[in-house]
């Protein structure tokens, strides 16, 4: 099967007026179809459930985004049973069928670009460019994971071994049914790499969105159908985590478990996937990527206006929800007031409120619990810090956190150590490079990190010392790019799964070796 090489989605120029009334005709879209009921879809069948969740736009309260059936049970066995028959005839399809699954679906969210791009920007809060930037990573993760499925599936031969003349093949094979718990701030791109890396593989899965973004995550399943994949391979079935999740997990035909979102859950997930059941004929595989608290280091030989902007936008962008996301600035002390100075002039001058105006940077962070939980760090870092910007909340009709920075924090301090995921910076200061790179070191966490330096020693330096899965020089430590910057961590960030890398699809096969003799 020929493919054209791999090309990422373009992002979209929003200067361009033709673009801003594509976005401002996504969100009339996306609003003519607020408020509607979402079944779940099992074995190819919409199933209502007795129990419904309403999805809230979080930068207004009073607009309800959707109504979402929640599994039960009794669902998660249903789908259990759907996807163990739909494996069996789909693990035979062809890879080169399953990949044109993949390609069909990225042509459709590229033709329907600006209203997912609206839609995350009504149920996740995402400003125009980080919707833009989610919904070109899932066309990414689309046309990339197809790729890389036709390159694997290839036979090797080695006709001479030994004494005999053999034939000899090595080939991958899909695991079986995947359990896929997904995150709510990438909820179009790390879904559907998440969903998509599985199915390709020749997997059948069950898909458990995260509870505020339920709505993209059913979208994304009716783009699959539509690019035909066969019922019963994707099963959509939001519900509790406790409950459905922690079923799903335990259960014993359950052969892998792909999750992203917090340490908590991940450890819990990992201890569950580890106690083989009654049943249960092997070992569960569990692919996980869960968070960090990132650092971006300043040397004394730095472009300081470069490091402001890269650490502001790093640890601003998305209201600081993202794993990769700045928390941490290690300021040598040579420029270390220089750099806070310029900081705080950029965060200044960045507009907080609704992000369906194109002028906002940052939007609300995602429900009433973020909001408690971030908002409860001012106390601690008026404690631990000096406040130079921010320190301000108002949840009174969306969650909105003002950006804030607190300076001259200590580096084991616990705005230096605990992940907050929202907008708060903590800015060390350090005597040197040396002691930056051990501060940089110093968390239970390695996903990303950063160094903006002039010095070719020092950059090299942190090439090898800085441990983290993602480590870039001279720019911001978000964006990685699927197929180019394979993301995922160290430690605590999870077990080092490089979503968009080529070894990510192997994570879903296993390895068989067959030997004919002539």
């Amino acid at each position: 099967m020929a493919t054209t090489p791999y090309k990422t989605e373009p992002f979209t120029d929003f200067t361009l007026a033709e673009n801003i009334k594509k976005y401002e005709d996504g969100l009339r879209t996306v609003e003519s179809y607020l408020g509607k009921d979402y079944d779940l879809i099992i074995g190819g069948k919409r199933i209502k459930s007795a129990k419904m969740m309403s999805s809230i736009n979080p930068s207004d309260h009073s607009e309800i985004i959707g109504h979402i059936s929640q599994a039960k049970i009794e669902h998660a066995d249903m789908a259990l049973e759907a996807a163990l028959k739909a494996f069996e005839s789909w693990k035979n399809v062809p890879v080169e069928v399953r990949a044109d699954v993949l390609f069909k679906a990225a042509a459709i969210i590229r033709k329907r670009k600006f209203e997912f791009n609206a839609l995350l920007t009504k149920e996740a809060g995402k400003p125009w460019a980080e919707a833009d930037g989610d919904t070109a990573e899932a066309i990414d993760f689309l046309e990339y994971y197809g790729r890389q499925m036709l390159t694997l599936d290839r036979i090797d031969d080695v006709v001479l071994s030994r004494r005999n003349i053999e034939r000899n093949e090595y080939r991958y094979i899909p695991l079986g049914v995947g359990a896929i718990i997904a995150p709510w701030n990438f909820p179009l791109a790390i879904l559907a790499g998440m969903s998509s890396a599985a199915v390709v593989s020749g997997n059948t899965i069950l898909l458990k969105p995260a509870s505020t973004t339920q709505v993209i995550a059913y979208k994304f399943v009716e783009v699959m159908e539509e690019a035909g994949l066969p019922a019963g391979v994707i099963n959509f079935v939001p519900g509790s985590g406790r409950e459905v999740g922690n079923y799903i997990v335990n259960h014993p035909k359950t052969r892998f478990i792909s999750f992203t979102g917090s340490k908590a859950v991940g450890i819990d997930i990992y201890e569950k996937a580890a106690k083989v059941q009654p049943g249960q004929i092997w070992l569960k595989r569990v692919i996980a990527e869960m968070g960090g608290k990132d650092s971006i280091i300043v040397d004394k030989e730095a472009n300081l206006d470069l490091a402001a902007d890269a650490i502001v936008k790093s640890a601003f962008g998305f209201s600081g929800q993202k794993c990769s996301a700045c928390s941490r600035a290690i300021i040598v002390e040579d420029v270390y007031d220089e750099v806070v100075r310029k900081m705080v002039e950029i965060t200044q001058a960045m507009k907080v409120g609704n992000p369906q105006e194109n002028s906002i940077f940052v939007g609300p962070v995602n429900d009433k619990n973020a909001f408690d939980k971030i908002t409860s760090y001012f106390e601690v870092g008026e404690a631990e810090g000096r406040c130079v910007i921010g320190g301000t909340a108002d949840g009174s009709k969306g969650w909105f956190i003002d950006p804030t920075i607190y300076v001259d924090v200590a580096p084991d301090s616990r705005l230096m150590q605990e992940e907050i995921f929202g907008p708060i910076l903590a800015v060390c200061k350090v005597k040197d490079f040396d002691e930056a790179l051990s501060v940089a070191n110093n968390t239970e966490y390695g996903l990303t990190g950063a160094v903006i330096s002039n010095n070719r020693m020092n950059l090299e330096k942190a090439r090898n010392e800085f441990h983290v899965g993602n480590l870039y020089f001279n720019r911001k430590c978000t964006g990685a790019i699927v197929g180019y910057q394979p993301f995922g961590g160290f430690n605590m960030s999870g077990t080092d799964s490089k979503a968009g890398g080529p070894d990510y699809l192997i994570l879903h096969m296993q390895g068989k070796t067959i030997s004919e003799a002539f």
